[in-house]
């Protein structure tokens, strides 16, 4: 009586093998041939942008606070710090470039003019010039004359800033 219940050859065993693997495999490969995937949010190229560009201010930061000792410790350390204070000001651009929270975007403003003001100070406190020829990096043009040009840094942070 079990006998006749159990498959006469292998052929049996193997069209059920088949079934299983086609009940499994077929699924897969109609997801193979879809179409590309979805194109991802604007909010993941935001923020891939965001991340790289805030690698690169901090690689760069790194790099130039490498310096050769001079001898000068006050020298030396006006060279430490304009790039710490520069990577400070490109990350907070970053900010403004891609950030939504509008109190956080006051803070990265707040940073980019204080951290500005800072890197005069000290260009000032070992006889250097306190502006540089090029412009701030959130202007679009070299400073212009204006009511706010004795503060020698005016800054645009409208333009190309804000999404």
């Amino acid at each position: 009586m079990l006998s006749r219940n159990l498959p006469r050859s292998g052929l049996g065993t193997a069209f059920l093998g088949a079934r299983l693997l086609l009940a499994f495999a077929l699924p897969s490969l109609v997801l193979a041939h879809e179409p590309h995937p979805p194109a991802p949010p604007a909010a993941a190229v935001d923020e891939a942008a965001f991340l790289k560009e805030n690698d690169d201010a901090m690689t760069r930061m790194m790099n130039d606070m490498t310096i050769k000792p001079t001898g000068d410790v006050d020298r030396d350390f006006e060279a430490m710090m304009l790039p710490h204070h520069q990577g400070a000001i490109d990350m907070a651009i970053s900010e403004l470039r891609y950030g939504k929270n509008e109190q956080l975007r006051r803070i990265a403003q707040e940073i980019i003019v204080d951290q500005m003001q800072e890197i005069a100070a000290m260009k000032l406190a070992i006889g250097e010039p306190a502006t540089e020829s090029t412009p701030a990096p959130t202007q679009q043009q070299p400073a212009a004359r204006s009511e706010h040009h004795h503060t020698g840094m005016q800054m645009d942070m409208s333009s190309g800033m804000k999404h």
